[in-house]
């Protein structure tokens, strides 16, 4: 998944079509020379619509759409006939984006669901044609109604990844090792911080044909929920995964100590978080004999924890099983 291609921000000017105006016609044919009103509706102006696509999981096709206009409607006609509708504008997006407005910051929703559609800004309504507006003492109304202007407003659209494992940890963890060594991503590994710049998504295989997906969070440090390191800009991508797999090297100098500011920057962010289910994995194991790994485990959290090396496998059909174990319970 290149870094380029992972877009989960963007900004769009949204028009929406005006409303068609009504029509103040008066029916007329050969054999009527004084007809009553006989005026159409207009049409209602485009919306502009989000839909959940599962097939999208980045918002790249929108980072250089910055203006989104919607059709406008057309007026109505004799004969009581409606103008034609507007052509809305439909936007596919991934599951898991939330549309904000730009100016208040107010979230105006969230897709969930594949093919779901959530009319983001409405078209203007078209305006009523002069048979509305017939009475006993007016029976030839001359008048009809315009057609609402249509509405132009900047939007917000942020991508929180559906997954149902978020890998978090500090950065040179091993959570990239580990996400390329049970599924088929490839992401950016290297020895040094943020080598991971964007999430990245893998589909791991499990037994008898099962599979879950595991995202692959950009590292956390101490101060990110404050803005410091790459921020929260990837801390919200976590509130999506059903379950938080914390990563922790064996050759940590504190390895408790280091869960307990993980823990804390997620409080900071969303005590919400604290409710996920969440276990604790121990990376780069086979730098450890049994005699460490005992001794370790005196002083770790009261929460599941597996002991792992990307590199030889050890212990990734345990973590998988127990991952598997606490996404279904």
């Amino acid at each position: 998944m290149a870094g380029s291609n992972f877009v989960d921000y963007v900004k769009i000017c949204c028009r929406t079509g005006a409303g068609g105006a009504g029509s103040f016609s008066l029916h007329r044919d050969k054999k009527t020379a004084k007809g009553g009103p006989d005026g159409g509706d207009g049409g209602r102006g485009g919306h502009i619509i989000l839909r959940g696509n599962s097939q999208f999981w980045t918002l790249l096709h929108l980072k250089y759409r910055k203006h989104v206009i919607a059709e406008n409607g057309a007026y109505g006609e004799g004969d009581c006939r409606s103008g034609k509708r507007g052509k809305d504008e439909i936007l596919d997006v991934p599951l898991g984006t939330i549309a904000k407005d730009a100016e208040t910051g107010e979230v105006h929703f969230e897709i969930t669901e594949e093919g779901q559609e959530i009319i983001l800004v409405a078209g203007g309504r078209g305006g009523l044609g002069n048979w509305h507006f017939k009475t006993p003492t007016n029976q030839t109304p001359r008048y009809a109604q315009p057609g609402e202007p249509g509405q132009e407003s900047w939007k917000i659209l942020e991508l929180k990844l559906l997954a149902d494992v978020g890998l978090v940890g500090f950065p040179n963890a091993g959570k990239s090792t580990l996400l390329a060594a049970v599924s088929a991503a490839k992401p950016e590994i290297a020895d040094y911080p943020f080598t991971t710049l964007v999430p990245n998504l893998g589909i791991v295989a499990h037994r008898d044909s099962r599979s879950f997906v595991m995202a692959d969070i950009p590292g956390i440090i101490e101060g990110a929920s404050q803005g410091k390191g790459l921020g929260i800009r990837f801390l919200r991508h976590i509130e999506r995964n059903s379950v938080l797999l914390f990563l922790v090297p064996a050759d940590s100098k504190d390895i408790h100590e280091e869960y307990k500011i993980l823990l804390n920057e997620l409080k900071q962010y969303n005590p919400e978080l604290l409710d996920k289910p969440r276990m604790l994995g121990i990376s780069k194991a086979d730098l450890l004999d049994q005699e460490l790994i005992d001794e370790i485990k005196k002083d770790l959290p009261k929460i599941p924890v597996q002991f792992f090396s990307s590199i030889t496998q050890q212990g990734i059909t345990a973590l998988k099983d127990e991952l598997w174990k606490t996404i279904n319970s």
